[in-house]
């Protein structure tokens, strides 16, 4: 840095190119190779097509400009000292220069824009462009995220939410948009909601699987950056209105979207407004069970029995669902000009996303031993196949209003607003940022109605893979004046993330070994977060008005279509419309239900940083640096003894401080091969609820909840080798390796209290505290190929195939079971061995088709307290079909189906005949109009 800095006082008075690149329609092109040759200086462009050359003595030079599918452009510039020269720059297709209408086909195809920012990247990334997205009919940008290699998703309703990157746990990974990190309004873990933001608002997204120095080191698995779109090089005005149908429920969809945008004459102040809906109204149809090898009663002389049986299932529920979500989203972007040396900007999004959902669950669960006697039951070839079981039918909704229409209302919200600026004094380049973000979710008046019953069931296990509970007399089933009043609850909700963060960082130009550009960067980053989750619940006694569900509306929630089966039939339930007109008042607090959920966490990180990059020969170049990052926590949790007597707070503050070397190497094997290596390491920090110092004990349930403040961070020493060739035609062959070891996992410890450690007659309680193991490590290999099938003859030649493989292979020690005693039967959990993405496509001067695939393995995703206990997420295998037609250069139509496989999202424990959950979405149908209109 020393060196740099004196080497800056030496070429003050050279002179500096700046410029702007865009394609024949005046859309900004990324990742071009700008090369002054004579001088072997120069620069790749940004998402926004702009680079910047400095250190440039004064004289005149050829400016050469090469970029994947386009003719390479030579401009003759002159360069003076002290001054910026301003060039823009149009880019020629080369294989359709004259073509219009293919122009603009090849645009809209372009993955070029991507490929070549993945290509001049100096680590390992995946780009995707808005334009390739677009291909596939995702709604949200986690849909899209999951056709990106290495990568698969968690389902929550149907749609892609929480991100698994090469094997990691969503909270091991990081999610920013612009730069800027984006919080979560997940309660009990950091996960970010990538269903939340629509595919329409995003530019391109860019994941970074080896994190350089100058990046954010809490990226195990990998970083995510979203980047949205900005203000048009000329006037740009962008629509799209659509519908659709859900099959589960045969309720619409609709969804539109806009963006204008446009610059000044004098081309300073450019502006870019956007916003989207979508509003859609489905559901879900969900089976779920709990399994046990345990069978326990009461004999004849009221002795308990307990016997090991074969696994039955001793919980089981039937669940409907009714959603509808309403997703907006709006954005504001501006772009100043200052001068030529100093551009500012400011970025902002506003996410906001209603979900009203009424869910009718039947629940069965066998009674407690003291509640059981011989005769009660009966064990066929040791499997119990009869047995009592208290029966509940429980209705879930809300308030009677405009915003929750008797639903539960989960009204979430996620801002993000930033505003920063690029400058050159000199030959140093500076560049800032500072933001402020929120994300926040509230259920309020969220109501809970429940009757319940007692009678004997015939346990059906005859397919494991569809476990079934039926009355043995039919009547105690359908009698309605059997179920008695259980309970009426009204619970609220609220959690919040906000997050500060603001980074400047330098750049100077420096070549150490005299073989052309190179640069040594430093910066600092401030990032001052605080959560806090506020929860309440109420019980109301009002079993003298309605002492049996005989006594109020209700309704029949038994469908013949019903996704997981027909021979699943839940019955009649609480009217909704009943449960939201109750006028709810003076009710009982239930402190047990919400205490140990409620906290408060600070979380401040300070980072700073130091990297160079460095030509070592004319096809080899070397990053280096290293990053220092702080963390102070200060969490405070409740103490909550006996199930409802809250003894005060607990506070408890720590520091840890984290230094992570990184080096990246990248050669050039020739202009379209590329080979790169990356030694990195990083850190994922606990969730919040886990280093929360809360101290639950739940005499009901015989159970201890126990925080644990004292948690380490994760970290992660990562070392990756990825070689890519890039065709002509715009696409890539690529693949690598990848090798991670891992030390202070976490994972929640259960084991069984033999002394009153927690009060009185506590002995014999089950614990739970999440703890650090000792080392996991993780093996993969990627695979990928993208091209046209430009070489088969006639129409043939507009085939194109996308595909990525990735294989992983993971170990994990220092897991101990419920008896204390080390397993080493275990994988990391959320680490799926295979991951598949594949698409066929079909595109001509009008007409686009595409059929993509998208499978993932079972994994574990929840260790128990053994292996029977252990719960896994199954694979799944998604097929999905979306066709476009161009009827001029401003007008296309759209189509779309999603889940053409009807794939449930599945759970199962143990082994994967034994289903612990199975829900059921249906398929989504999609169509609309396209219209866009620009301005060069």
């Amino acid at each position: 840095m020393f060196l740099s800095l004196s080497a800056f006082k030496t070429i003050a008075q050279t002179g500096k190119i700046q410029g702007v690149i865009t394609d024949k329609d005046g859309f900004y092109v990324p990742g071009a190779n700008i090369v002054l040759e004579s001088l072997r200086k120069g620069d790749i462009s940004n998402f926004d097509g702009k680079f910047t050359i400095v250190a440039i003595p004064s004289g005149k030079y050829t400016l050469k400009i090469t970029y994947l599918g386009y003719k390479d452009i030579k401009e003759e510039v002159v360069v003076k000292e002290n001054e910026t020269t301003n060039l823009h720059l149009e880019l020629i297709s080369e294989s359709i220069a004259l073509d219009v209408v293919q122009i603009r086909s090849y645009r809209l195809g372009s993955q070029s824009k991507a490929l070549n920012t993945q290509k001049n990247n100096l680590n390992i990334t995946n780009v995707v462009s808005t334009d390739q997205i677009g291909k596939f009919p995702d709604a949200n940008i986690g849909d899209a995220v999951k056709r990106i290699p290495g990568i698969t998703m968690q389902v929550d309703q149907g749609e892609a939410r929480n991100i698994i990157i090469r094997g990691l746990s969503p909270q091991l990974n990081s999610v920013t948009l612009n730069g800027s990190r984006i919080p979560s309004a997940e309660g009990d873990n950091r996960n970010v909601q990538m269903d939340l933001i629509p595919s329409d608002m995003i530019q391109s997204i860019q994941v970074n699987k080896a994190v350089t120095p100058d990046m954010d080191a809490d990226a195990l698995g990998g970083s995510v950056n979203l980047i949205t779109k900005t203000a048009p090089r000329a006037f740009r005005l962008s629509a799209t209105a659509g519908s659709g149908v859900n099959t589960i429920t045969n309720k619409r969809i609709l969804n539109g979207s806009f963006l204008v945008g446009d610059r000044s004459k004098n081309g300073k102040f450019g502006w870019m407004i956007s916003a989207t809906i979508n509003d859609n109204d489905f559901g879900s149809d969900d089976v779920e069970a709990e399994w046990t090898d345990e069978f326990a009663y009461t004999d004849l002389l009221g002795n308990e029995v307990e016997m090991d049986v074969n696994p039955y299932t001793n919980v089981f529920e039937e669940r409907t669902y009714l959603v509808q979500r309403v997703r907006r989203s709006f954005s504001a972007n501006f772009d100043f000009k200052v001068n030529d040396n100093n551009n500012l900007y400011f970025k902002s999004m506003y996410n906001w996303r209603d979900d009203r959902e009424n869910r009718f669950r039947l629940e069965h669960e066998i009674l407690d031993a003291e509640d059981i006697f011989i005769g009660d039951f009966t064990i066929t070839d040791n499997t119990p196949t009869m047995f009592p079981v208290e029966v509940k039918r429980q209705s879930k909704g809300g308030i009677d209003n405009n915003r929750n229409k008797n639903r539960r209302l989960e009204d979430q919200k996620m801002q993000n607003y930033t505003l920063g600026g690029h400058h050159l004094a000199g030959s140093l380049k500076i560049d800032w940022m500072s933001s402020f973000a929120k994300a926040s979710e509230e259920r309020l008046h969220e109501r809970y109605a429940e009757f319940e019953s007692e009678y004997n069931i015939n346990n059906d296990i005859s397919d494991i893979r569809f476990p079934l509970f039926t009355a043995v007399n039919t009547s105690d089933f359908n009698d309605l004046s059997n179920f008695e009043y259980g309970e009426i609850t009204e619970e609220n909700q609220y959690t919040e993330e906000k997050d500060f963060n603001t980074f400047i960082n330098f750049e100077l130009p420096s070549d150490f070994f005299g073989n052309g550009d190179g640069f040594i960067k430093f910066g600092f980053r401030g990032r001052f977060k605080t959560k806090l989750r506020d929860n309440d619940f109420f019980e109301y006694d009002l079993e003298s008005s309605y002492p049996t569900l005989a006594a109020i509306p209700t309704k029949n929630y038994s469908d013949a279509d019903y996704l997981a089966g027909s021979q699943y039939q839940a019955g009649l339930f609480a009217d909704e419309k009943w449960l939201g007109s109750l006028d709810l008042t003076s009710g009982d607090t239930v402190e047990d239900e919400f205490l140990r959920k409620n906290y408060n966490v600070k979380e401040n990180v300070l980072a700073s940083y130091v990297m160079t990059n460095q030509k070592l020969s004319d096809k080899l170049s070397v990053l280096a640096g290293v990053r220092l990052e702080h963390t102070k926590l200060t969490a405070t949790g409740n103490n909550i003894l006996d199930e409802d007597t809250l003894d005060g707070t607990l506070t408890k503050e720590s520091s840890y401080t984290n230094i992570m070397p990184g080096v990246h190497f990248k050669y050039d094997v020739s202009d379209k091969t590329v080979v790169r290596f990356a030694w990195t390491n990083t850190l994922a920090r606990p969730n919040y609820v886990d280093i929360t110092p809360t101290l639950d004990v739940v005499t009901g349930d015989e159970e201890v909840f126990l925080g644990n403040p004292d948690l380490k961070p994760t970290t992660s020493m990562n070392f990756d080798v990825m070689a890519e060739t890039y065709f002509d035609n715009v696409g890539i062959l690529s693949g690598g390796l990848f090798y991670k070891n891992i030390k202070d996992f976490i994972y929640t410890f259960q084991s069984e209290t033999t002394t009153n450690d927690f009060g009185a007659d506590t002995a014999g309680f089950e614990v739970y505290q999440p703890l650090n193991g000792d080392n996991a490590s993780i093996f993969g290999v990627e695979l990928a190929i993208q091209r046209k099938l430009d070489f088969l003859p006639g129409f043939l030649k507009n085939l194109s195939i996308y595909a990525n493989y990735t294989y992983l292979t993971s170990d994990a020690n220092g897991i101990r079971n419920e008896d204390g005693e080390e397993r080493d039967d275990l994988d990391l959990p959320n680490t799926t061995p295979n991951m598949l993405n594949g698409s066929l496509g079909y595109a001509d001067n009008k007409l686009s088709l595409r059929l993509s695939a998208n499978f993932s393995d079972a994994y574990i995703d929840e260790i128990g307290g053994n292996a029977f206990e252990d719960r896994y997420y199954d694979k799944q295998f998604f097929l999905d079909f979306s066709a476009g037609y161009t009827i001029n250069k401003n007008l296309s139509i759209y189509a779309g189906v999603n889940n053409l496989t009807n794939q449930p999202l599945r759970y199962y424990q143990g082994v994967s005949d034994r289903t612990m959950q199975m829900e059921y979405y249906g398929r989504r149908i999609t169509f609309g109009l396209k219209y866009d209109v620009f301005k060069k």
